[in-house]
Parts: structure tokens; C-alpha cells; sequence
């Protein structure tokens, strides 16, 4: 076993992003622990079908070796900051206004939603990945390494080691990983960008990524980080 790859995945969030991501992670040989938003008696049977725990929000940060956030991005705030210290988080949230609300924090086009999450964590380790793919697309989409037609998953981080951790994470789920850039590339991967909702091979995927910059969004970032 590659020495970097962690031995257990925690997912915050029992919704359906993190109970697909969940049967990936323990069908890729991980050693899974899910939270609701409450109880852990209350985790649906879909999620610990797989094997995964269910346990309390703080215990799956305090726990596990990397940690995946797959709550609503409005309640980023709620996350148990204190045990995620240190820990390699992967931000797979997203900003829907229809659910957050108009929130001057997240819709800032002069940084990434990735970014704020990563300055209310404090000394947390945070990538962005498993955001631009629906649950559908994650559940139905996974294949193994080679295989004919297999789609990619893109990812942003500062650090080189976590963004090879993560990759190796994404190879093991069953994508192709590609490197968009440090935390603030993130921001293209966001809702409103052609790589949103992407379902692609690793080579479109990179097009997609390379045609960000004289994308509508792409212009109009620009513009909000020089002012």
C-alpha cells in the first residue's frame, strides 16, 4: 500500500453526495466513517449499508486520517473546526443560493469558496475536489484505472503532497484526477463554470479548465480580483 494513502476516510454529510462517496470509499478498501447533521442514530441505512460508521461530527474529524466535506456550503461554519486542525480536509461543497441564501461570503468573486472554507478551518489542510461531478455521475461513472470511458475529477490545493494524496484518493474512487491549480483554482470549479456539472475525460476536462479564463466567469473573476 502506497504510504501516503490513508488507511481511513471521514465524510461530513449523510446526504447524497456522502453516502455515494461513502460506498466508493469502502469498495476502494477504505476504512469509512460518516456523520449526519445530529445523532448518528439517525444516519440513513444507505450510508452504513456500505460498512461505513456512523458517528458524531466531531469523532469523524477526530478520527480519521482525511476528511471530505459534503455538507451543505451554507453551513460551513457548523463544521467541528477544532478536530479538523491539521487533518487533510477535501472540500467536495458547493454554493446554492436556492439553500444558502444570498451570502455575500460565498458568492465574493475575488476568492474561491475553497479559500473561505480554508480561513475558518485555521491550520486545516484543504483541497477542493468531488464538487463539479453530480452524485448521480459519482455513483454511476466510477470505473478502475484504464478502463474504457473512464471520467475525471478535478482538484485545486497549495500543497503538492495533499494535492497527491487527493489524486490518489480520486484514482482509487474510480476517476481519472487532474491538477487545476493551488486552492484558488477551486474557483473554477465552482457552480456557473463549464467544468460544473462535467462528466468528461481527463483530456475535456483540461480544455474546459484552459477555457476558464476568457469564460463569462472567468472574465468576470478577473476583473473582481483586480478591483
Amino acid at each position: 500500500m502506497d504510504d501516503r494513502r490513508p488507511a481511513s476516510l471521514g465524510i461530513l454529510g449523510a446526504g447524497r453526495v456522502g453516502t455515494v462517496l461513502a460506498r466508493l470509499a469502502v469498495s476502494a478498501g477504505y476504512r469509512v466513517r460518516i456523520a449526519g447533521s445530529g445523532d448518528p442514530s439517525r444516519v440513513g441505512a444507505g450510508a452504513l449499508a456500505t460498512t461505513a460508521t456512523a458517528q458524531w461530527a466531531g469523532d469523524v474529524a477526530q478520527e480519521s486520517d482525511a476528511v471530505i466535506l459534503a455538507i451543505p456550503l451554507g453551513r460551513y461554519r457548523e463544521l467541528p473546526v477544532a478536530q479538523l486542525q491539521g487533518r487533510l480536509v477535501i472540500d467536495a461543497m458547493n454554493h446554492w443560493w436556492e439553500l444558502d441564501g444570498l451570502r455575500p461570503d460565498l458568492a465574493d468573486l475575488r476568492t474561491s469558496t475553497s479559500e473561505t472554507v480554508q480561513k475558518f478551518l485555521g491550520r486545516a489542510r484543504v483541497v477542493k475536489a468531488f464538487n463539479h461531478m453530480s452524485a448521480r455521475d459519482l455513483e454511476e461513472e466510477a470505473r478502475t484505472p484504464g478502463a474504457p470511458g473512464r471520467k475525471a475529477i478535478a482538484i485545486a490545493g497549495d500543497d503538492p503532497a495533499d494535492v497527491e494524496t487527493v489524486a490518489g484518493i480520486v484514482d482509487d474512487l474510480g476517476f481519472d484526477p487532474v491538477v487545476a491549480g493551488r486552492l484558488a483554482a477551486g474557483a473554477m470549479l465552482e457552480p456557473g463554470t463549464d467544468v460544473f456539472g462535467a462528466a468528461t475525460s481527463a483530456e475535456h476536462l483540461r480544455e474546459l479548465l484552459a477555457g476558464f479564463a476568457t469564460s463569462q466567469r472567468g472574465i468576470m473573476q478577473a476583473r473582481a480580483r483586480r478591483s
